[in-house]
């Protein structure tokens, strides 16, 4: 059975193109919300880079790789993202999945932030959450003036504060979107129709990434 995967895929808002300046990583003195800011700006330092290093997607891949697994707590996010389908899960089925869910989370990346065309990105604010949780505020300012808001919601593990859910226009849940989506899919069609799908989603984005300019 064909499954259909939506484009949309990325846990960071595809619809991210962001700028950030002087994002150092917080020393272990400041205050909890400005290390959850630190991680946010962080990762938009490293998609700087991405944009305006010219590396192909292969090397936009390879330096991602240990930003996104800093700031992202991933293994989270692949566990919610199935919903009640990721209690049924062997240990190794559970492997698998953490390990193709971060994979696509960087390549939709690697991908998507290919080039840079004047777009801004600006902290605007952190408040504290319920179960020790901080919202970062953000606001992408776009070349043309328009903005849109996008909000990360952060956790600590293992000493650092890391993305659990993006909010797009500051509401829409991207990982309630995912568990909706990957939820349906495994209900139809199984667990392994599910990673299946998703490995071909990374195969068909690393085919086709950075084509040739006509």
């Amino acid at each position: 059975m064909a499954i259909s995967i939506s484009r949309n895929v990325s846990l960071a808002g595809i619809l991210l193109i962001g700028l950030v300046f002087g994002a150092a990583r917080a020393a272990p003195e400041e205050r909890p919300e400005t290390e959850a800011r630190g991680s946010v700006e962080r990762l938009y330092t490293a998609l700087i880079d991405a944009m305006k290093g010219g590396y192909g997607y292969a090397g936009r891949y390879a330096r991602l790789v240990p930003v996104l697994e800093d700031v992202y707590d991933l293994p989270f996010l692949a566990e919610k993202s199935l919903g009640r389908y990721w209690r049924g899960l062997s240990e190794e089925e559970r492997l698998r999945w953490v390990d193709t869910f971060s994979r696509l989370t960087i390549s939709i990346y690697a991908d998507r932030f290919n080039r840079y065309s004047g777009e801004r990105f600006e902290v605007v604010g952190s408040e504290p959450m319920p179960h020790e949780t901080f919202l970062v505020g953000t606001r992408l300012v776009q070349s043309n003036g328009e903005s849109v808001r996008l909000n990360y919601r952060m956790r600590q593990r293992d000493g650092r504060w890391r993305i659990i859910d993006v909010y797009l226009n500051g509401t829409v849940s991207e990982l309630a979107l995912r568990r909706s989506e990957y939820s349906s899919v495994v209900k139809r069609d199984g667990f392994q129709s599910l990673v299946e799908a998703l490995e071909e989603k990374i195969a068909t984005t690393e085919r086709s990434a950075d084509p040739p300019s006509r």
